[in-house]
């Protein structure tokens, strides 16, 4: 296999670092907080119905196939190149609307570093130069190596991670002087059953998310059957962690009605700072956070470029996306047309309204193939229980006693997940009409991966009759 020319950048802290920039969201936090105490059981059934069987599932499929490419392998190996295909493809499609999100997030995160810059918010080439700058400089990074660009993911976990500590510090400073904003009870913590309620059950679960990205580049990763799951444990305790822990130092420092959701870790640490009189930590805190969500996107562009960069050496995509650079040893087209195609993304997301309209349909694609991955990753873990484990691959305890119902788990979670996803927000004005959309949307993206495919596929057939009909010499 091409990946064999590929060189193996990343030890043992470079993974726990990955992990922690792609699993862990500042976000989330504020979003956990802001629906109050509940959330806080809500984050145990995550861990418990998500987590542990993504956690548990990735361990042993990327213990038993290191490869480049993981999910499209694991898939591969369990139902076939098709089914392999489509994983990587939705994948890798879902997941372009994200950097337009996550940067965006950082650009408006970065203004609470200087009062001075406050009139950007609402200028749309602030965001826009933002996006395409920090997407070139990532593409550009790893394009030149990943022993250069993983320091961008290194230095985002640990933007990542600082941020959440101070929260926690500043959440027993704000109980020691004034107690605590949240009162917490029994009842209080019991999560209502509204179908609102429920949707936002499934956005948390999915906070837990990106355990998986690692494993696509299993060839660049020093003795990734090893390394892969002791980083795997390491991070997951400290995402966990970090998310109930964070979660609860905002409800204790903040009544959950003053937390804005989404975009409301800053804000909430803009307030909290301003009322314990260290509103000198507001500008390094909003640096960090800003890193730490560029760090982010660039390691979701590292991690997803590999996926057309395997399935090109397999000749289902062109197989220009299997090259690898002579100097450099990366798989430089893959990485190129992802960060192109990124920044696109970015570029649509803050245009015009018509345009604007354009990627708004193009985000309706991810809204459900975002979640069609992991069944792939859950249906292989199934599948692959049946053949034996090469020599030196991890199992989980218990054999496939425990595997299967752990990913028989997973796979129900995600369904539901999907499921939820389709229920309307509560502001929309034409529910149906939005529900059509997303369906209509994601029937296109899936008949595209098809359609490209069958190209794939006809290119491969072809070129073996050629050869099979070739005179030999």
């Amino acid at each position: 296999m091409a990946a064999e020319k590929l060189k193996r950048e990343l030890g043992f802290r470079d993974v726990v670092l990955f992990y922690i920039v792609s699993g862990l969201s500042l976000r989330w936090i504020a979003t956990a907080a802001a629906s109050g105490q509940s959330a806080i059981v809500v984050w145990l059934l995550a861990w418990c119905g998500f987590f542990l069987p993504l956690a548990g599932c990735v361990l042993e499929l990327s213990s038993r196939y290191p490869q480049e490419g993981g999910l499209y392998v694991w898939t591969r190996e369990a139902y076939g190149e098709f089914a392999g295909f489509m994983a990587a493809w939705t994948y890798w499609m879902s997941n372009l609307p994200y950097f337009a999100a996550v940067l965006y997030f950082a650009a408006s995160t970065l203004l609470f570093a200087s009062p001075r810059a406050q009139h950007l918010a609402d200028t749309n080439i602030y965001y826009m130069v933002f996006t395409v700058s920090m997407l070139a400089l990532i593409t550009v990074l790893n394009v030149i190596g990943l022993g250069r660009g993983k320091w961008l993911n290194n230095l985002g976990a640990v933007g990542m991670a600082i941020p959440v500590l101070i929260l926690v510090a500043l959440g027993f400073l704000s109980f020691s002087r004034f107690g605590s904003a949240t009162h917490f009870t029994l009842s209080g913590a019991i999560p209502h059953a509204h179908v609102k309620d429920l949707v936002f059950w499934s956005t948390i679960f999915f906070a837990f998310g990106g355990f998986e990205t690692v494993s696509f580049m299993g060839e660049e990763i020093k003795d990734a059957r090893r390394v892969v799951p002791r980083s795997l444990l390491v991070a997951g305790a400290i995402i966990t962690v970090g998310y109930i822990a964070g979660t609860v130092a905002m409800l204790i420092a903040l009544p959950s009605s003053s937390i804005s959701g989404l975009g409301g870790f800053m804000t909430a640490i803009d307030l909290l700072c301003r009322r314990l009189g260290v509103a000198g930590l507001i500008a390094p805190i909003a640096i960090l956070v800003s890193i730490s969500n560029v760090g982010a996107a660039g390691a979701y562009l590292t991690a997803t470029a590999r996926l057309p960069f395997v399935v090109g050496i397999n000749h289902y995509l062109p197989s220009i996306f299997g090259r690898i650079h002579p100097r450099w040893k990366t798989p430089y087209v893959s990485l190129i047309s992802y960060g192109l195609a990124g920044i696109l993304f970015g570029l649509l997301s803050q245009a015009g309204t018509s345009v604007r309209g354009t990627y708004d349909l193009l985000v309706s694609m991810s809204v459900i193939t975002y979640f069609i991955p992991y069944l792939f990753l859950f249906a292989a873990m199934i599948r692959l229980q049946s053949r034996s484990s090469p020599p030196g691959a991890i199992r989980l305890p218990g054999g496939k006693r425990f595997a299967i119902p752990l990913a028989c788990m997973g796979f129900f979670s995600t369904t539901a997940a999907i499921i939820l996803s389709l229920f309307p927000a509560e502001d929309e004005r034409n529910p149906g009409a939005a529900l059509a959309k997303i369906v209509v949307m994601t029937l296109v993206l899936l008949l595209g991966g098809f359609a490209v495919y069958r190209r794939g596929r006809r290119s491969i057939i072809r070129a073996a009759a050629e050869a099979h009909s070739a005179p030999s010499l």
